[in-house]
């Protein structure tokens, strides 16, 4: 065992008297290793309720013939970080949480993990760092918040939070029911109800095989849940003695499986950055145009929300990620999961008991998956869209640029009425350098979306959107502004034109006024130069690599 090297010969006696210090029995010493990576804390509701999910997995862990040592791993949580300058931590903390699982595993020889994760940076960290330090890993995602009530119907964070605010400045609601709005959204622990960023990584990491079975959609809070961190505690000590690492599970066929439940499920746009960056840490070149080749041939079979009406309670009674793999069938490769089973056996068991919620194939929402990679003039190096939160009739769209420099500037200007039908708000420098960390726009896309005029506006960034965005919002515009990039040249007034279904984003301009306009371009100073967050700027890829720290 890898643990040996801290608990057996002559020359550890001071190691063994540091490991009894922490109270583990002699009868312990020989047993595996485990450490439990947990990322509790009180100020994310994703998180809140790990506690419990923690004392399940410590008996599971000694049911299974392992000794487990818990450490914590820090979180943040987007919607409170959302819309101030929080959420430049947000994106940049994915690193230090990497960073962190491998020095504390690292450092102390452990034999193999238990990732606790739930929300949007921390899941994907969890993963880079597995891939990283290639030891016997298994994730337990925390699991959905279940959705929250008023007056007879049911609510979640976006639509009923985020929106509200828009469409009560419109006047379309009181204060009253905002109120009321605010209170009753979120009932308790659990990541947010619908297919947003932690919801769609943790469907992603039980399909590329890094969790158990069910683990992605059990309901936070539920017995299910409970019992899945129990096995996957006992899980981790046979995949140590079995030497099932995570590159093993985590190869390319795997990745492709992941992106392909993702394009079927809509998920949110940040997996763009997220899976070439877990594939990175385990030693895969994975291109942008993955998703947009493996879109092509990927049905969209769930309308879920922010775009869709279901929430991931409807998912998981409708039967989860397996119900989802045995739609998709042989379109996915038949890779090794952490349960035993192969992908294709674990589709062969599954049920479906909602054909409208997991549509077949025939009956897809859409024919294509719910992410599509634009390019053109304006994003040489690519740009993110999720299709299928689009409405038909602005797929296709062309109008006038109104630019910002900063996310503030374009809620100030959307807020005061200033933004109107026919515009394409541009907004950069909120890229992974110009941010720097690549803020994410909810705040001004929901703003858009409560007055109204999602059918109407679009909006381009170089920095990236929440998974709770719906609308023509487009974003990881490549090369981004603060790296010259032809978004960095855009005026006011200056046309621009989107076309989904061809793949294209175009600045109006001729080739030689785009090259005047680069050339006169001068790089503005950063705007944060002290801190993490300055040195991740010099340090941090661009968006259609994965936003990774060299």
């Amino acid at each position: 065992m890898k643990s040996d090297i801290i608990k057996k010969g002559i020359d550890r006696v001071p190691h063994r008297a540091l490991l009894y210090a922490t109270g583990i029995s002699k009868s312990e010493m020989g047993k595996p290793f485990i450490g439990v990576a947990t990322s509790f804390t009180d100020l994310i509701p994703g998180h809140t309720g790990m506690r419990d999910l923690e004392r399940f997995i410590e008996k599971g862990v000694h049911t299974g013939g392992g000794y487990p040592f818990f450490f914590g791993i820090p979180g943040i949580c987007d919607g409170i970080a959302m819309g101030h300058s929080g959420m430049h931590y947000s994106l940049a903390s994915r690193e230090l949480i990497a960073d962190m699982v491998e020095t504390v595993a690292s450092a102390h020889q452990l034999d193999g993990l238990v990732l606790l994760t739930n929300c949007d940076k921390i899941t994907p960290g969890m993963l880079m760092a597995a891939g990283r330090l290639n030891i016997p890993c298994i994730v337990v995602t925390a699991g959905p918040m279940f959705s929250g009530h008023y007056k007879g119907r049911r609510l979640n964070l976006t639509s009923d939070t985020f929106e509200a605010v828009g469409k009560f400045r419109k006047g379309l609601i009181k204060k009253d029911e905002l109120d009321n709005l605010e209170m009753c959204a979120c009932p308790g622990a659990g990541s947010c109800q619908g297919m947003y960023t932690a919801n769609t990584m943790a469907c992603i990491t039980e399909a590329i095989g890094m969790s158990l079975t069910g683990c992605a959609t059990a309901l936070a809070v539920s017995s299910k849940k409970r019992r899945i961190a129990f096995d996957s505690g006992i899980k981790i000590v046979e995949l140590v003695q079995k030497n099932i690492t995570p590159r093993k599970i985590m190869t390319m066929k795997a990745f492709e499986n992941a992106i392909m439940v993702d394009l079927a499920l809509g998920g949110s746009t940040n997996t763009v950055l997220h899976i070439p960056a877990i594939a990175h840490d385990a030693g895969i070149k994975l291109p942008l145009e993955s998703f947009d080749r493996l879109s092509k041939k990927t049905p969209h079979i769930t309308d879920m929300l922010p775009g869709g009406k279901n929430y991931m309670e409807d998912l998981d009674y409708a039967g989860g990620i397996p119900a989802v793999l045995k739609r998709l069938g042989k379109k996915l490769n038949n890779t090794i999961t952490v349960n035993g089973k192969t992908i294709h056996e674990v589709a062969d068991e599954a049920e479906i008991y909602d054909d409208e919620v997991i549509r077949p194939i025939d009956r897809a929402h859409h024919k294509q998956g719910g992410i599509a990679i634009l390019k053109g003039n304006l994003a040489p190096g690519g740009a993110v869209v999720k299709q299928s939160a689009v409405s038909m009739n602005m797929m296709q769209f062309e109008g006038t640029a109104i630019v910002f420099d900063s996310e503030e500037a374009a809620m100030k200007a959307i807020r005061g009425g200033k933004v109107k039908a026919g515009h394409v708000v541009v907004v950069r420098y909120e890229g992974p350098k110009g941010g720097p960390g690549m803020r994410e726009m909810l705040a001004p896309t929901a703003a858009i979306a409560g007055m109204g005029l999602s059918e109407s506006v679009a909006l381009i960034t170089d920095g990236r959107f929440s998974g709770g965005t719906r609308g023509p919002c487009i974003g990881h515009v490549s090369p981004e502004a603060m790296e010259g990039g032809p978004i960095a040249i855009v005026r006011n007034g200056d046309r621009i034109s989107i076309d989904i279904a061809e793949r294209k984003i175009a600045l109006k301009l001729g080739d030689q006024e785009i090259e005047k306009r680069l050339k006169a371009w001068k790089q503005p100073s950063p705007k944060i130069t002290k801190g993490y967050l300055a040195r991740y700027a010099k340090l941090v890829s661009s968006a259609n690599e994965g936003a990774i720290v060299r």
